[in-house]
């Protein structure tokens, strides 16, 4: 079992309606996310994916949440790392079936959040 990560960053500003006072304020996060690819490499290619499909895919996810208020990007729900992390795996699993798991970090905040499906 081969597994082939791929790394990107955006920054997006975002706002909560819950918790401490300052979460409420409009403010803004770099964001480092690693998309994680699981599976048997093609015996006759030699590769688990393309890395060039694997940039494509991911820098249309990117470009979805790159400079944005993250309130207001369709599907989302409220911007959390655990909410992006989920949002990102879906995306990248509907362009890359071999998706196992997405990281997003704020490193920052030293704060980070992993999804994977059981």
């Amino acid at each position: 079992m081969i597994e082939l990560t791929q790394e990107f960053g955006f920054d997006a500003a975002h706002y909560l309606n819950a918790g401490a006072e300052e979460n409420r304020r409009l403010h803004g996060h770099s964001f480092y996310v690693e998309v994680t690819l699981r599976g048997e490499p093609d015996p006759k290619k030699g590769w688990l994916r393309d890395l060039g499909e694997v940039k494509a895919a991911l820098d249309a996810i990117r470009a979805s949440l790159d400079h944005s208020l993250l309130n207001e990007v369709e599907g989302l729900g409220a911007p959390t790392l655990e909410n992006l992390a989920r949002y990102i795996f879906a995306r990248a699993r509907a362009a890359l079936p071999e998706t196992a798991r997405v990281r997003i970090r704020r490193p920052s905040y030293g704060q980070s959040c992993a999804y994977e499906e059981a």
